[in-house]
């Protein structure tokens, strides 16, 4: 990578953070050009616009959960595992190893008809957890371990959905109760499909 490159994923890397903590509206270019500690005219020589280093804070920012998913699925061998595993990884919204908590609930709520690009980047984020968690979900009844009678697609639905709702109401809350007190219901589900006992 060059000088110039790193220079651009420095500043795209400090303004990811100010987005996921502040909002894009919310985030000025002086804010990121500070953040970065870089001049105006080094970012405007990068980028065009705010709009446009969103789109790269937003891509980043969902690698980071997607490389995060991928590291601990890839620790686990059974669907139930691994799926218990990507709840624990969510067990406490209060301290996200991504600064500002989980941008899919925080750009959810600038995902709307005044910011087309980041609404198709959000939804392509929550159909590709949906279908991997439905995947997943489909080789644990292929392999005999979970029972024929869970619906893929439903469960890994409502997981996601109950995970992000979760952590939106902790941090409001500024409490893990209600995210610890869905994932021990998502386990409990979960496990009651299991054909064999194993630990969550």
């Amino acid at each position: 990578m060059s000088k110039a490159e790193e220079k651009k994923q420095h500043i795209i890397e400090r303004a990811a953070i100010l987005f996921n903590e502040k909002g894009i509206a919310g985030t000025s270019v002086d804010e990121i050009i500070a953040a970065a500690n870089t001049s105006k005219g080094c970012f405007y020589g990068h980028f065009e616009s705010k709009e446009e280093i969103a789109q790269d804070a937003v891509d980043l920012l969902f690698k980071k959960l997607t490389d995060r998913r991928t590291i601990t699925f890839n620790k686990h061998t059974t669907a139930i595992a691994k799926l218990g595993a990507f709840m624990d990884n969510n067990k406490n919204p209060l301290a996200s190893y991504i600064d500002g908590g989980c941008p899919i609930v925080n750009f959810s709520t600038e995902a709307d008809d005044t910011n087309p690009v980041i609404k198709k980047k959000v939804k392509t984020m929550v159909d590709t957890t949906i279908s991997l968690f439905t995947n997943i979900i489909q080789d644990g009844i292929d392999s005999g371990e979970l029972s024929d009678t869970i619906i893929p697609n439903e469960f890994a639905t409502r997981m996601l959905v109950s995970i992000e709702g979760a952590n939106a109401i902790c941090r409001v809350l500024n409490s893990t109760k209600p995210m610890l007190m869905t994932i021990n219901s998502l386990k409990a589900e979960l496990a009651s499909y299991a054909k064999v006992t194993q630990n969550l």
